[in-house]
């Protein structure tokens, strides 16, 4: 329990972060404590605080994925506070320092024993590490189980899936072809690799590896891209944000600047084709021009760094993109590249073409983005600080280390980003955690916008963005700082909704695994909906349209929106509950009573197609939705 000074003094906190001028979310009522605030700090005792959400299951990282001799096992920090992934620096030494106390952020990077990214296939989920991955078995989510770990050092580790191939970041210069753990002896391509590894998972306990594409400046990230119009092809967009590798390592690589060497390495992706029948054959098929000034000419044509004016935040030089999300089906991606946000025309996935860019005054690093369910929103983060530094204090704008959230508009020119507002986790951290915005997800909530995030040890955060410019948190889990007195690299580098339950990927500690539960701000219906989604596979950096099925629980997720809004009775919605009902008890068209119920839902589908017409807005989308929901409940019976 705290002590009423220690009360007083989060009190203060609170009331400090709420009159910081430019917030753009909502904040806990004036007085009010948040119960993230003040929490307990330890490794494997921390503190915690959850609302509207239940932690189900946590698993420590396995053996060979973390430092015995490292305090409390504590492994290296986050991604961009990694010397060796951007600075290209020297490999490491068979022999691995011990980490001293207090914690030494060079020896730890050495160690590279971080979680990184998370994909899933089936009831798999495999998590990313700078050391590796690690596979699981999350066919009941509440009791996780270990199946693999594979040894193969290199960071940053990111991990997608696609069938039986399972690709991975590499960026260190520690990486090797073999994945040995002895580091680099000699400096060549011959021995060394940067790029995207790619494994057989057939055996998901036995992965074998298959091909490594070596590029100019390893992956940091990737994605996964399919191109619609080719069954036989998969593409790969490589983020690579390191040092440019020497032409004596890889004869093509020139980190030259573009004035001087028009075929330099920078200012470019990679595009990676693969054949889905012979991947062992992949290669780079272009590395596009994505930041050109199509007027000039000039490949480096975006933000050239520094800052926006007085009071503004640093922007790097865009010569590269952090990550890159894609959406096939609406035949758009988002790239989050250093000091731009960009929107890209994928639908010749080997040819991208840059349709609009961004900058944001209030943003530091360009760092990941993400698509609403038709494409019309973007979500962009930034991550002010490189992911090793304390962003989420009182103290810090609620505008900077968050998210900026664009509209994508139809203009006579193009689609273009239009900016709406900012979202940031609201309890304020302390000088002790590592905070900034990072990896999430949509939660498949029929007619609403919703994202699980992870905000390293600012723990995770699930709000609605249904609303561009009024982004509202429903529900949180987080946990004390790793240590009261010093600063540690630990918490959530990604949550991602997958088929019903929240996995996180703690960066020191393990995993995690959540589920939520209904509140005033999300019913059982909306819980109860988003759970029938069921993927075989999921790469958050490749979007896929969600579909929902014409079920009661979808058509009653409708009605509590409706409800919510005041645009439907509570009266109504109890009828349309019954209607339901009995139509969930009706076996066959054959059964006593079949016709009546497909007559009562078709009447209630007519009423609300004659409501949407009279409503507008949100309301008029959900009045419709539920309108086809029950048109198509009423088919099935038939």
């Amino acid at each position: 329990m705290r002590s009423p000074a220690a009360r007083l003094l989060c009190l203060s906190a609170i009331l400090l972060f709420v009159v910081i001028e430019g917030a753009a979310q909502q904040q806990p009522p004036v007085g009010t404590i948040d119960a993230r605030v003040g929490l307990k700090a330890g490794f494997r005792d921390a503190g915690e605080a959850a609302k509207n959400m239940e932690h189900i299951a946590s698993l420590p990282k396995p053996d060979g994925f973390f430092d015995p001799a490292a305090p409390a096992g504590r492994g290296s920090p986050p991604e961009s506070a990694n010397p060796q992934a951007n600075a290209g620096a020297a490999p490491t030494t068979p022999t691995t320092p011990p980490v001293p106390p207090p914690f030494d952020p060079v020896a730890s990077n050495r160690l590279g024993y971080t979680n990184s990214d998370l994909a899933f296939t089936g009831n798999h989920v495999i998590v990313g590490n700078y050391h590796g991955f690690n596979t699981y078995d999350v066919e009941r989510p509440n009791r996780p189980k270990l199946l693999a770990s594979v040894v193969c050092p290199g960071g940053q580790g990111d991990v997608s899936v696609r069938g039986n191939l399972l690709f991975m970041s590499v960026e260190q210069t520690r990486g090797r072809l073999d994945c040995g753990t002895q580091g680099v002896v000699t400096p060549t391509s011959a021995e060394r690799f940067r790029g995207i590894r790619i494994f057989d998972i057939s055996d998901v306990n036995n992965p074998k590896q298959l091909a490594a594409i070596q590029t100019c400046r390893g992956s940091h990230t990737h994605t996964l891209v399919t191109d619609l119009n080719d069954k036989t092809n998969l593409y790969v967009y490589g983020s690579g944000t390191g040092a440019v590798r020497s032409a004596e390592e890889l004869a093509e690589c020139s980190g030259k600047d573009a004035k001087d060497d028009p075929n330099t390495s920078l200012f470019s992706i990679d595009v990676i084709q693969v054949p889905l029948a012979a991947p062992q054959n992949a290669k780079i098929v272009n590395r596009p021009r994505i930041f050109m000034d199509t007027a000039s000419g000039n490949i480096a044509g975006l933000w050239q760094g520094g800052n926006h004016g007085e009071g503004t935040q640093t922007s790097r030089m865009t010569n590269q993109c952090h990550d890159i999300t894609v959406f096939p089906e609406v035949g758009l991606a988002a790239g989050a590249c250093s000091g731009n946000g960009i929107l890209l025309d994928i639908r010749d996935p080997k040819n991208p073409v840059r349709l609009d860019q961004v900058t944001d005054k209030s943003f530091a690093y360009w760092h990941s983005a993400t698509f609403n369910n038709d494409g019309t929103k973007i979500i962009f983060t930034d991550e002010w600080g490189g992911g090793g530094r304390p962003r989420c204090r009182s103290i810090d704008p609620p505008t900077w280390g968050g998210d900026a959230i664009f509209d994508v508009i139809d203009t006579k020119d193009g689609k273009k980003l239009q900016f709406r507002g900012y979202y940031k986790m609201p309890a304020p951290q302390t000088e002790q955690e590592n905070c900034v915005a990072h990896n999430g997800s949509l939660i498949p909530v029929p007619g609403r916008d919703i994202m699980v995030q992870a905000w390293y040890q600012g723990g995770l955060s699930v709000f609605d963005f249904t609303d561009s410019a009024k982004p509202v948190e429903i529900a949180y889990f987080d946990r004390g700082p790793i240590d009261a007195k010093n600063m540690h690299g630990g918490g959530f580098w990604s949550t991602y909704w997958y088929n019903g339950s929240i996995y996180g990927s703690e960066l020191t500690r393990g995993i995690d695994v959540f589920r939520l539960k209904p509140s005033e701000y999300l019913s059982q219906n909306e819980i109860d909906a988003a759970t029938l989604i069921r993927n075989e596979e999921l790469n958050t950096q490749e979007q896929k349209k969600i579909t929902w099925p014409a079920s009661s629980a979808v058509a009653l997720a409708y009605v509590d929106q409706l409800t919510r809004s005041k645009a439907m009775q509570p009266d109504r919605a109890r009828a349309v509950k019954t209607a339901l009902e009995h139509a969930d008890g009706v076996r066959s068209a054959q059964d006593r009573g079949a016709a009546a119920a497909i007559d009562h839902l078709n009447a209630l589908a007519t009423q609300f197609e004659k409501d949407a017409g009279a409503a507008s807005g949100r309301d008029a989308s959900h009045l419709k939705s539920l309108a086809e929901t029950i048109k198509a409940r009423a088919a099935r019976l038939r």
